[in-house]
Parts: structure tokens; C-alpha cells; sequence
């Protein structure tokens, strides 16, 4: 079988090939560490996973590189508004984005570059831009001759004259051109800062990025990744960066997944309507956050609500009931197999993989997961059910969760009848006025992670 990827460069759908047989480089777009990170920021770290675990499932060789923006204005704002300095701050919300990462199930990156421990390799890469005639030092600061790059707008489809015509001239105008950018930035008074041939600064976003990928991946990479807001001007000026230099195709393929809204509008930080992951995680295990960010094709923009998470959340755990279940018949089973089952099992897996090499089509592939679900409940219905059937139906869906980065156990997962139960015993209680059981079922219920909340119009409870 052949996975299929929407290229944002071609924008279609191309077969992958990869630059060396077997192997998959990748390098997603990292946090900016000035903050937790908000569940927005959460879909690419979680979608760029199951892309990794995919080709690995596939036999593929992969290096994953994630880089940390670990300076940069927002660094140093907030760092000043917390009284720390800025390797105190990033410190602090890197081990917090690692954490958080660790609850939604994600792989650890092979690589984590931060900026500041690379300054002199970005260094010497601006320095050969200049000396190619690409770049321009000027008063402290080193911008890129967006001019000097014919194809400067193909990734984002804008072609250089349209860009300029739309431009907006900045404060600095000692620039040669509107749309020239930043690579190195002239230290201001009291800011983190580092010797260079141009003097004390600091470098600029863009060309980490090119510095960490070609120092890591090489200087043609796979699959270069991350939202679809990143797409101009920041993957556009990596590519020019990165080709000026080498003369090469920075990547093959360039991967974007759509925003995360927040009702009518993107989720941002800027915006001040965002959730950061770690509240999240208060209230929802990070399992069913990672299968709300996979209920939709990632190139789709992806609405968040408490309601949609509570759907999720059912969702997870109509799954987790139903491995429960094969399970529990494991004891009493029959040895054997069923034919028709083996049938269906064998096309519950083409499906799933025609649907992950069609673009790694997570939706679908759940949809599958719940095909799935409804015949090996119908499955379950039956008198006697073979042992060999049900292991190869866990086996099943183990390789499912594996690839998509579930583990599908219901160990302390109660059924929603057992817990309208438990608070139909606990509301019986308070009316006996035996108030000792009556908190030890609500104790009981929170060591499963139900939490009640007594109403005027009765009891309302929800999953932690």
C-alpha cells in the first residue's frame, strides 16, 4: 500500500517517496515557551505523533525533530513581568509543555533543539547568507533580500509582486525593502543577548528553524510540519533561508493542519480566548483531549467546546467498554475461530489502513475503530464466542490504540448505568438520612473520576 500526503507546496496529493529508502525525516514547529501551551497549539504536537507512529508502524526508520523557541520577544516580555529572567522562564514552561505532552500520550521527540543553545550555528549560517549576497547587515541588524530569491511566495502561492504591493512599511526604514526580514535583531538595552559580527543580539524566528532542521535533518528533509497559520510568513522565509543557501529543496513535503476556533474565531494566545492544556487536564484525562484533536481530518479547522469534549468523551468510552467486554468473555470462551469474524476483522483492517494512507485520515480511520465496535458487540451478543476470535480482536485493537496512541483499557472506566446507580443508592441514602454511606459512595465515585454536583434540579455529574 502507498501512503498518499497533501503537499501545502503542490497542494495535492502526492505518493510519498522518501529522501533516503526507509527512513522518514520530519521537524514539526515547536512552542514558543512563554506560556503554557492552549489546546490549539495541542492539535499539531498530537496529529504530527500519530503521522510518526504511522510510518514507524509501516517499518519506516524516523527522526522526529521538535525545536522550543526559547527567545524571542514574547520570552522576554513575559519575563520581565514575572521578575525572572528569560532561561528561568522557557525552562519553567518547557518541563510544563513535556508534562502536558506526557498526558496527551506523546511520543517523545528525538530531538528537542533550543534556540539558545544553537546562536553561533545560526550565526554561521547568516554569515553565508551575507556572503552569498542574500542578506544585509544594517545599524546592528541582518535582514534577507526577499528579491534575491525568485520564488520567494511558493509554498503560500503568493507571488513576490503581490506581497509587495500589500506590504506594509515598518518602523525601520532603513530596510531596502518592505518585505525583507529579520534574521539577526539588535539587542535593546537590558535584553539577552549574544557577541556576533554585527554586535550584541539576538536571533530572529525564522531562521532557527532552518539552522535546527539542516543541523538535525539535513538539508533536505521529508516532511516539514506544523499549523496552517505558519504556513507565510514563517515557513515561507524558512524556505527561502534554507534554498538560498543550499540550493536545494528545503523539504518534499509540507504538512499544515487547520485551526483549532474557538466559536467564530481562531484560539490565540494574542486573542486572549485560548485553554491551555494544563486546565484541561484538571478536568478531562488527556486521553479523551487526544481523541477530540483526531475527530476531525487535521487539514479541517476544529471547533472547541465542553460539549463537544463530553461527546468525545462517550465516544472514548463506548470503545473501552467494548474491549472490556471481549475480555471478560476470554474466560469462558470456546477454543477456535470464527470464520465470520476473521472475515471482518481482516476488513476492519484493510479499511483503517486505506483510510491512514489516504493523508492519515484520522476521522475515518475512528470510524472504522466504531464499525468495528458494533460487530464485535453484535459478536458479544452471541451464546458461545471462540477464544482465538477475541485475541485477535484485542490484538486488533491494540494496534489500533498504538498507532493512534490509546491505550483502550477500561480498568476504573465505569458505565454510565453503573453510575446513575451508584447515585440513585447515594440519593436513597441522604433520604434515610445516612449520611456517612451516602459520602462514601460520592468518595467512592471520585476515586473513579466521577464528580457529582448537587443542583437545585438534582444531582449532575461529570467525569473528571
Amino acid at each position: 500500500m502507498t501512503i498518499k500526503i497533501y503537499n501545502t507546496m503542490t497542494r495535492t496529493k502526492e505518493e510519498f517517496v522518501p529522501v533516503q529508502a526507509g527512513k522518514v525525516s520530519i521537524y514539526v514547529c515547536g512552542p514558543t515557551v512563554y506560556n503554557y501551551i492552549h489546546i490549539g497549539n495541542a492539535r499539531p504536537a498530537v496529529f504530527f505523533d500519530v503521522v510518526r507512529r504511522y510510518f514507524k508502524h509501516r517499518g519506516y526508520e524516523v527522526t522526529y525533530v521538535q525545536n522550543f523557541t526559547d527567545v524571542d520577544d514574547k520570552l522576554i516580555r513575559r519575563a520581565e513581568e514575572e521578575g525572572a529572567t528569560v532561561p528561568e522562564l522557557s525552562k519553567k514552561y518547557i518541563s510544563a509543555f513535556l508534562e502536558d505532552a506526557k498526558q496527551l500520550n506523546i511520543l517523545a521527540a528525538d530531538y528537542y533543539p533550543q534556540v539558545t543553545e544553537h546562536v553561533e550555528e545560526i550565526i554561521q549560517f547568516i554569515n553565508s547568507l551575507i556572503e552569498k549576497g542574500y542578506a544585509y547587515a544594517m545599524d546592528g541588524d541582518v535582514y534577507f533580500r526577499t528579491e534575491h530569491f525568485a520564488e520567494y511566495g511558493k509554498l503560500s502561492h503568493q507571488p513576490l509582486q503581490e506581497l509587495k504591493a500589500g506590504a506594509r512599511v515598518e518602523l525601520n526604514e532603513s530596510k531596502e525593502n518592505p518585505l525583507d526580514f529579520a534574521l539577526w535583531k539588535k539587542a535593546k538595552t537590558g535584553e539577552i543577548a549574544w557577541q556576533s559580527p554585527w554586535g550584541m543580539g539576538r536571533p530572529g524566528w525564522h531562521i532557527e528553524c532552518s539552522t535546527l532542521a539542516k543541523r538535525y535533518l539535513g538539508e533536505t528533509i521529508d516532511i516539514h510540519g506544523g499549523g496552517t497559520d505558519l504556513t507565510f510568513p514563517h515557513h515561507e522565509n524558512e524556505i527561502a533561508q534554507s534554498e538560498s543557501l543550499t540550493g536545494k529543496p528545503m523539504a518534499k513535503y509540507w504538512m499544515h493542519n487547520g485551526m483549532l476556533n474557538m466559536g467564530t474565531e481562531k484560539m490565540s494566545k494574542s486573542l486572549n480566548n485560548s485553554i491551555n492544556v494544563h486546565q484541561l487536564l484538571e478536568s478531562y484525562p488527556g486521553k479523551v483531549l487526544r481523541f477530540f484533536l483526531l475527530s476531525a481530518h487535521y487539514r479541517t479547522p476544529l471547533t472547541f467546546s465542553g460539549e463537544l469534549l463530553e461527546q468525545q468523551a462517550r465516544s472514548l468510552e463506548r470503545i473501552e467498554m467494548s474491549v472490556s467486554r471481549v475480555k471478560e468473555r476470554l474466560a469462558g470462551a470456546t477454543s477456535g475461530n470464527s470464520t465470520e469474524m476473521e472475515m471482518k476483522i481482516e476488513e476492519w483492517s484493510k479499511r483503517f489502513y486505506e483510510k491512514m494512507d489516504d493523508d492519515f485520515n484520522t476521522a475515518d480511520a475512528i470510524s472504522v475503530i466504531f464499525d468495528a465496535v458494533k460487530d464485535v458487540n453484535n459478536y458479544l451478543d452471541q451464546e458461545v464466542v471462540f477464544q482465538g476470535t477475541l485475541e485477535a480482536i484485542l490484538a486488533q485493537f491494540s494496534q489500533w490504540g498504538n498507532i493512534l496512541g490509546f491505550h483502550f483499557e477500561t480498568d476504573e472506566l465505569l458505565l454510565e448505568e453503573e453510575v446513575e446507580a451508584l447515585i440513585r443508592e447515594r440519593n436513597e441514602a441522604r433520604k434515610a438520612r445516612d449520611f456517612a454511606k451516602a459520602d462514601d459512595i460520592r468518595d467512592r465515585l471520585a476515586q473513579m473520576n466521577i464528580i457529582l454536583e448537587d443542583t437545585p434540579q438534582g444531582v449532575r455529574w461529570r467525569r473528571k
